[in-house]
Formats: C-alpha cells, sequence, structure tokens
C-alpha cells in the first residue's frame, strides 16, 4: 500500500500540532519517524487512522492516490490499514478469542471454518510466545504491559493488514519480548512484501530488529530533516538537542 501525506496542518485544542507536514510512503516501503516527547509523533498515527477529535485545518491523506479524510477508523481498517498501540486498552468480560474473531468478520476477512480460524490463532499465539490460555481470558485483563504488545501483533498477525503503523511497540517489552514481536512482523513482510510499515519510536532499540529504509525527525509538527538508519544511529550517538535543520 502507498500511502502519501500531502502539506497536513493539525489543530488540538486550537494548538497546532503538526504544520504543512509532507511524507510518502511507497508500498513495502519501511519508514521510522524519530523525535522527543511532543512534538506530533502519536498525533500523526491518529490522523492516519481517523481518530475524532483531530481538526484537519489544512491538507490530505492519500492512499494509493485516493483521499481517506472523509473514511471512518472501520473504513481505513478495510483498507489494510492497522495500527500497533501504544497504550492497548482492555475490555473485561470479551474474550481475546472473540474480539479477534469479530475484528476478522468485519474486515470481511473468513477462513474456512471456525476450526481453521482456531488452528491460525494457536500458531500465531505460540509463534509470539504467549500463553496458551491467552485465547481465552478478557482482551488484555490483567495481561501485562509486554502481554498487551504481543497481543496488539497477535491481531496484526490475524488480520494480515497492508500498510502498520507501530506506535511505541519497544514500550513496555523486555529484550527478548522485543525480539520475538520483531521476528514476527518480519516474517509477516517477507511474506508480504508490498506491506509498508510506520515506525513511531524515541529509541533505536527497535530499529535495531527492524530495519527502516528511512529515517524521519520530527520537531516542531514537521520532519525537519531525512535519512537512513545511519541518521538513527547519529540520533542515538549524539541525541536530538543538536542543531538539525531542514535541508542539512
Amino acid at each position: 500500500m502507498q500511502l502519501e501525506i500531502q502539506n497536513l496542518s493539525v489543530l488540538v485544542d486550537n494548538k497546532k500540532i503538526l504544520d504543512n507536514l509532507n511524507l510518502k510512503i511507497n508500498k513495502g516501503e519501511i519508514h521510522a519517524i524519530m523525535g522527543p516527547n511532543g512534538v506530533g509523533k502519536s498525533t500523526l498515527s491518529k490522523i492516519i487512522m481517523g481518530y475524532p477529535n483531530y481538526n484537519i485545518e489544512s491538507g490530505d491523506i492519500l492512499v494509493n492516490s485516493n483521499s481517506i479524510l472523509k473514511l471512518e477508523i472501520n473504513e481505513r481498517s478495510k483498507l489494510g490499514i492497522f495500527l500497533v498501540y501504544q497504550n492497548p486498552i482492555s475490555i473485561e468480560g470479551v474474550l481475546n478469542r472473540e474480539l479477534i474473531k469479530a475484528s476478522l468478520d468485519a474486515n470481511d476477512i473468513s477462513y474456512k471454518s471456525f476450526y481453521e480460524y482456531v488452528l491460525e490463532l494457536d500458531k500465531n499465539i505460540q509463534k509470539l510466545d504467549m500463553q496458551k490460555d491467552m485465547a481465552h481470558r478478557s482482551f488484555n485483563v490483567g495481561f501485562s504491559g509486554g502481554e498487551k504488545k504481543k497481543n496488539e501483533i497477535l491481531q496484526l498477525l490475524m488480520l494480515k493488514p497492508k500498510f502498520i503503523i507501530l506506535d511505541e511497540l519497544d514500550s513496555g517489552l523486555d529484550v527478548d519480548s522485543l525480539k520475538v514481536v520483531c521476528d514476527a512482523i518480519n516474517d509477516y513482510l517477507k511474506e508480504n512484501p508490498t506491506t509498508s510499515v510506520l515506525i513511531i519510536t524515541h529509541y533505536t532499540r527497535i530499529l535495531e530488529y527492524i530495519k527502516p529504509n528511512y529515517v524521519h525527525v520530527l520537531k516542531d509538527g514537521n520532519i525537519i530533516k531525512s535519512g537512513d538508519y545511519n541518521l538513527a544511529k547519529l540520533i542515538e550517538k549524539d541525541g536530538y538537542n543538536q542543531s538539525f535543520s531542514v535541508g542539512e
């Protein structure tokens, strides 16, 4: 999936969070957006997904050259856009496997039988090194931070999206768990080479596992510098306080 952001300006509570931002992610590309807290990284992920309460002042978001601004969240999901949440919610009384099955049905993704669905779910639970009873527990209730993140990737593997947004995936994951989920994502990308990825992160740790084609630095609501993975290593070495300037 190709996604293009054109001259996007966004207000939240009358404060400009994104300011004339441009970004193009082609099919099969992996892009990382880095920056300190409060610069608009997570806002960008929610705008792409179609969250309400964000005032788009100007600009557009295109998927395969078609604007998606008027589409609701569920319609964007049907296109194949998937957001891995930074802070996943919990739902008491709704079993994990029931919610995932409902998500599949809502996105018109079907298996030949319920048994085939259960086999696929169990296979991916094992792949992510999750406890076997995860499928039969209330959605994220009593899950640790790392288990919630693994559960996000479980949904990803079942829903098979075409454009993946990873919003602070590495927060809440220990070193071993991060490797497990990143290995699962990399395997998915090998099997689905036209899938595009947008990684939103503070740190380079996740980028050591999922190597980006491009790295962008976000500051004051706009991308002030772009480069390859070496830019991420420069940030790790010198931090965000160095004097990046547009086009430098």
